[in-house]
């Protein structure tokens, strides 16, 4: 399933490069203002921008915490044309503060605008990925503007991502809800889904095993305290027999420690992304949970991507509306107890034709693809 890169554009922005005659295409310089870090486990703005060809990115994301001093240390080149600079922190404060907070949203342009000096850009490409950026639109020198929206922000006033998308000569969504509640601010409006890391994940080739083994169902992904892990106990206490295994960062959820004590979980700590695949190895059947924290949200992760070209069975939990995007490959549930019939119903697959159609799915949502769409997009709108 290829998912359509919507055509809501009437892009009205001028310009783009302007070319050397006989000379080389000069690299479109652009400033990244991303909500994750550079990681070995890359998320969805580091997957795109490391694949924008002739481009030179500074690539900056929050400080860990308000104390943290990462911000001194030197830009950190992590690609031949991109350098990575962690912000300084600022004071948590929102807008009723006026002056404090206008300081700290000036500490954090002149942050920026010394680092893009330092590296001689002259009226970069700004990419954007949270209505807070909004605050820095007016203190930092740019020239064009993405939006690329992944969530719902629902924490944050509204009039920020309005204002933010209204001024964008770009906006990516990353699905049809966040269109639609897009759309309003701008004409220029993508869907642009996330992806998955398909060369890697289709390498996988699942063991053959005697029926007498004990069969290994996986959690791939962050444990954070909004992650709903009720159907995983539940289906962990009603089959000692199976062995569940979580592999991701652990942040405090509060089912974890019951979770813990069963002898058949196991719990490995986060890896890179390239020793995720072993891990799985020994895998029957994966698994997707709900983000308690993003409710009602049809924003597919890049996680059930990475699923989808393994070619293993996956089972995932929907909220009472949901539909489920794959319904000829996964298996959708709606309450635990029918978690833990389909989590069986998936052990019991058989048919290859169901393992190559998930591969298909993920092959045609490859990062690689999702990035050539935004270069189409922004050469289209004049802004590579």
């Amino acid at each position: 399933m290829i998912f359509p890169i919507i055509p809501a554009f009437s892009f009205l922005r001028k310009g783009g490069f302007v070319h050397i005659s006989g000379g080389p295409t000069p690299l479109k310089q652009i400033i990244c203002l991303s909500e994750e870090p550079w990681s070995a486990s890359p998320g969805r703005t580091q997957q795109l921008v490391s694949r924008l060809k002739n481009t030179q990115v500074l690539y900056f994301s929050p400080a860990p915490n308000w104390r943290d001093a990462a911000f001194r240390k030197k830009g950190r080149q992590v690609k031949q044309n991109i350098t990575t600079y962690i912000l300084p922190p600022i004071l948590p404060v929102d807008e009723r503060f006026g002056g404090l907070f206008r300081m700290e949203q000036t500490k954090l342009a002149r942050f920026i605008s010394a680092k893009a000096a330092r590296h001689r850009f002259r009226a970069p490409l700004l990419w954007t990925t949270s209505p807070e950026h909004v605050h820095l639109l007016d203190r930092l020198d740019y020239d064009g503007l993405i939006y690329d929206c992944d969530r719902e922000w629902a924490d944050l006033p509204l009039p920020w991502e309005g204002t933010l998308a209204s001024t964008a000569d770009v906006v990516f969504a990353a699905s049809e809800d966040l269109v639609d509640r897009l759309s309003p601010c701008s004409p220029n409006i993508a869907l642009l889904p996330n992806g998955g890391t398909h060369g890697l994940f289709s390498r996988h080739v699942p063991k053959k095993r005697p029926e007498s083994a004990r069969p290994v169902l996986a959690w791939v992904g962050d444990i954070h305290p909004g992650l709903d892990l009720s159907p995983l106990l539940y289906a962990a206490k009603a089959r000692p027999d199976w062995t569940f295994l979580l592999l991701g960062r652990r942040e405090g959820n509060p089912l974890l420690r019951s979770l813990s004590r069963l002898p058949n979980v196991v719990l490995r700590a986060q890896c890179p992304l390239m020793e995720v695949p072993e891990y799985l190895k020994d895998c029957r059947v994966l698994l997707n949970l709900l983000d308690q924290d993003q409710p009602d949200s049809d924003v597919v992760s890049s996680r059930m991507y990475d699923y989808l070209s393994t070619g293993l069975p996956i089972v995932t939990m929907l909220w009472p509306d949901q539909v489920e995007v794959f319904p000829d490959v996964v298996y959708a549930a709606h309450s635990n107890q029918e978690f833990l019939t389909l989590c069986q119903h998936a052990l019991e697959e058989v048919s290859p034709w169901a393992m190559e159609r998930r591969r298909s799915h993920g092959a045609a949502a490859a990062w690689s693809r999702r990035s050539e769409e935004v270069s189409r997009i922004l050469e289209t709108a004049g802004l590579l």
